[in-house]
């Protein structure tokens, strides 16, 4: 433990630290959907559920999906903003399964038709995990530059994907692989010390038996 998970994060809101995941929860999900959003589902789950209203979680998510981050002045209006910007909101109760306590379920369509559905929690000092997204696991904290693969298990993937990113000078902090079944669906979650050039991202999409290519930047928009 640091000194940062004792004393907290700067945020606007009541005094939980979990208030200040939920900004950041929705500030990635914003991101991971690469357009601007019009319409937001958030379904929530847990002590997010039974205390959000209290802590302000709901205007917490909304404000991290308008791309505000926990010590932003507008949090409290972040519902009135998201109405001024056309994005329709709805909330409402997460049927999760052995969940984090602290978890919600956004399900999110942008402006061009593209739907994202992801499963985040918050951990506390306003560290978060995005446990999956498209309903496949993916947990990764959103600290670093990450790149999620969705892909058919056939041998060669994970070599081209890591061949790629060492042509670029990326360096691999962390990589988690999951499966559904041997031969079936994959997830390759690789979280980098760097970006990813977007046009490495455009190649990926096109390899075969790539079905998916989502990624997080840390990149101010």
């Amino acid at each position: 433990m640091n000194l940062f998970d004792i004393v907290g994060p700067i945020m606007v809101g009541p005094s939980s630290s979990h208030t200040a995941g939920a900004v950041k929860i929705g500030y990635v999900a914003r991101k991971l959907l690469a357009e601007p959003i019009r319409k937001a589902e958030i379904l929530l789950y847990g002590s997010f559920l039974l205390t959000g209203k209290g802590h302000g979680t709901h205007l917490a998510l909304v404000a991290g999906l308008l791309g505000m981050k926990p010590d932003d002045t507008r949090i409290p209006h972040s519902l009135e903003l998201a109405e001024q910007q056309g994005i329709a909101i709805s909330f409402g109760e997460a049927d999760l399964r052995e969940a984090h306590p602290n978890s919600v379920l956004l399900v999110l369509t942008g402006i061009d038709g593209r739907e994202l559905r992801v499963v985040a929690e918050s951990i506390g000092g306003s560290r978060i995990n995005i446990a999956s997204i498209d309903d496949l696991s993916a947990n990764f904290s959103g600290d670093y530059p990450t790149l999620i693969v969705h892909n058919q298990d056939q041998p060669g993937h994970i070599a081209e994907v890591t061949s790629m990113l060492a042509h670029k000078s990326v360096n691999i902090a962390e990589m988690r692989l999951y499966r559904a079944s041997r031969g079936g669906n994959a997830v390759m979650v690789i979280e980098c010390d760097q970006e990813v050039p977007r046009e490495s991202i455009a190649w990926l999409r096109h390899l075969e038996g790539v079905h998916k290519v989502t990624y997080y930047s840390l990149e101010e928009e």
